[in-house]
């Protein structure tokens, strides 16, 4: 074969190629043609390299190829960019579309502890029941046990105890609550019972602004991320109770590959609020400051969920992955 005239014959089909493929967008001739040409490029390299195999020609149409094989077939968006889609889009969007779930939760359970709050600040005989007088009184007095918890570790250290901990028990509620919700319930009645025994304890001993003082900081968001993972496994306990108008197995896997997001998303939340309790609680900040903090990232994190999530939502997007990514289903039979 003679190469030069197998260039001149196809040189000006390669380079038409070439400039379709350096165009950000395309009519649908124009992507009809380019289909045609990479078709006939392709078959061109096969000619070249069973019967001339000059190698320039060869790394040519290669790279010309592979460009328009990109093109026609696709390819997968960069790590990055997947990234950013799920922390702008994705878990934003996930959370919002659960806000009934996680804000019905919040509020019985806010309201659970502030009753058992107030129980324990006004019987001397439940205080009794929980610890003796001695013991109360150090864990209550000036420089006692609940001031100096959040300084007795590094910072540090404290910080990624304290994440690993969170993590865990919102991991529970999200994936625990595939057993009806029951281990979700269990959680969250005994972080109100944490809640209120400290906060009771401390209002007997008047000093209920100092316990505020030192949970508001980082309790704010901390506790909302729990409330979310609670509301999602409850919603997933639910889900195997009554699957609406799809089967089991498909509810299942939709509601479940959400419930994943929201676990991947909050730790990454759960993560900040760490870093406030162990760096911002026991700082030497006034009051107003140290709460300021807290009050401005749960500030940010609401914004985050109803504005950007409610415009991730009216888009489409729902928490799950792509449906390019998300398996193939069976028919269902009538």
């Amino acid at each position: 074969m003679d190469v030069d005239l197998f260039v001149a014959s196809h040189r000006a089909e390669w380079d038409r190629l070439a400039e379709l493929l350096d165009r950000r967008r395309l009519r649908g001739a124009e992507a009809d043609e380019l289909i045609t040409l990479y078709q006939r490029t392709a078959t061109h390299l096969s000619t070249v390299r069973s019967a001339a195999p000059d190698p320039a020609l060869t790394h040519r149409l290669s790279a010309l190829v592979t460009r328009a094989r990109s093109a026609v077939t696709g390819s997968h968006n960069p790590a990055w960019r997947e990234v950013g889609v799920f922390f702008a889009r994705r878990f934003p969007a996930a959370v919002y579309l659960s806000r009934r779930w996680w804000i019905a939760t919040a509020l019985v359970t806010i309201m659970v502890g502030g009753l058992l709050a107030a129980w324990i600040a006004r019987d001397p005989g439940v205080q009794a029941s929980i610890a003796a007088p001695d013991e109360i009184r150090a864990l209550t007095r000036p420089g006692g046990e609940y001031e100096t918890y959040y300084s007795s570790n590094p910072a540090g250290s404290f910080a990624a105890r304290v994440w690993t901990n969170n993590a865990w028990v919102a991991a529970t509620c999200l994936f625990l609550g595939v057993l009806a919700g029951i281990p979700v319930i269990a959680a969250l009645w005994e972080n109100a019972l944490n809640v209120g025994v400290g906060a009771g304890l401390m209002s007997s001993a008047g000093r209920l602004d100092i316990f505020l003082g030192l949970i508001v900081p980082h309790g704010l968001l901390e506790l909302t991320a729990v409330f979310v993972a609670a509301g999602a496994g409850l919603r997933l306990g639910w889900t195997v109770i009554s699957p609406g108008g799809r089967s089991r197995g498909a509810a299942l896997a939709e509601v479940g590959r959400t419930t994943a997001a929201l676990a991947l998303g909050l730790a990454c939340v759960l993560l900040v609020s760490g870093v406030i309790e162990a760096f911002v609680t026991p700082s030497r900040l006034p009051t107003w400051g140290r709460i300021g903090i807290g009050l401005l990232a749960e500030t940010a994190f609401l914004a985050y969920v109803f504005v950007l999530g409610r415009r991730a939502a009216r888009a489409g997007f729902t928490g799950d992955m792509d449906r390019r990514h998300g398996g193939d289903v069976l028919p269902e039979s009538a």
